[in-house]
């Protein structure tokens, strides 16, 4: 008997691969099999407006789904790590950790990936949580159960974190790129280590690159090999409409920040934001709701509080 057990326990590896099986899986996930294999996917689509035009897809999860989305998140994702120039949806990170690495400096250069959820592959997935030590079973269903139609969908819980983790190794390599870029040597058709290197942070599908000097050759360098970058790691950049490359003359935006000197809202936004507080201030309405007051309140707060923050 024993024999026997030991040889199931071999085929089964052979067949599954290494690492936790589903019956792990359902355990840190505090359901039985059954009921975690139950779990059908379903979603209901939707669209909202852009802050810059146009419609946003958004695909929420039905609530059986999202509820176990969360304890995948709580239980199995929160606690990995991802890389430190990923600045979204992470915890002690925000727009202003983003904005904060790159002020000041001579050149801004900002890219925006195209579809970043549903290009962020089932493979890339699916590869994710083998490496993390799940086996070729648990990994197959939580790729069920975290992805839809080829990619992350966006508005499942899961989605964001998932995005962060699974690309570790772009950000690690546009990290390296920026620190160490490289410039052909007309004389010797080689690439040579440049005098300049540059800051790389991602928010999401915003990624910057800043320089402390202005080289045009430099910089024209770098967004070109950034586009086959990101082209081997399944994406696509906006480059036409959405590549913006700012002079320290010009106003430095970065996740809608303001980095010339110091990280700010846009002069324009703080002037609208003191005319509601005066209103408010004299008994007068505002056309916003309080809702929205307090938000735009808590944003101006955490901008002057962050700004010069190290942490």
């Amino acid at each position: 008997m024993r024999l026997w057990n030991l040889l199931s326990e071999l085929i089964s590896r052979l067949v599954q691969g290494k690492g936790h099986g589903v019956e792990e899986l359902a355990r840190r996930l505090g359901m039985a099999e059954e009921e975690l294999h139950a779990v059908e996917p379903a979603y209901r689509e939707f669209s909202i407006a852009k802050r810059g035009g146009g419609r946003r897809n958004i695909l929420a999860p039905e609530k059986n789904l999202k509820e176990l989305q969360r304890r995948i998140l709580r239980r199995l994702l929160a606690r990995l790590r991802c890389h430190p120039a990923a600045n979204g949806f992470e915890r002690g990170k925000s727009i202003v950790s983003n904005a904060r690495c790159h002020v000041g400096k001579a050149v801004v250069v900002r890219f925006d990936l195209k579809d970043f959820f549903t290009s962020t592959s089932v493979a890339r997935v699916h590869k994710y949580f083998r490496k993390i030590g799940w086996n070729r079973a648990a990994s197959k269903l939580l790729v069920r159960l975290c992805t839809h139609e080829g990619g992350l969908p966006q508005g499942a819980p899961t989605s964001p974190r998932l995005s962060n983790l699974v690309n570790y190794r772009l950000d690690a390599r546009l990290t390296a790129l920026a620190a160490r870029p490289r410039l052909r040597n007309p004389r010797t058709g080689r690439l040579e280590p440049a005098k300049v290197s540059a800051t790389y942070t991602r928010y999401a599908d915003d990624l910057t690159l800043s320089f402390p000097a202005d080289d045009p050759k430099l910089i024209r360098n770098l967004i070109i090999q950034v586009k086959h970058l990101v082209g081997s790691e399944g994406y696509q950049l906006h480059l036409r409409k959405k590549l913006q490359i700012r002079r320290r003359h010009d106003r430095q935006l970065v996740t809608g920040l303001v980095v010339n000197d110091c990280v700010n809202l846009p002069r324009a936004r703080r002037r609208w934001l003191r005319a509601v507080e005066h209103r408010l201030a004299h008994g007068r309405q505002a056309t916003l709701t309080p809702a929205q007051i307090a938000a735009w309140r808590a944003l101006a707060a955490m901008v002057a509080h962050q700004r010069t923050s190290t942490a």
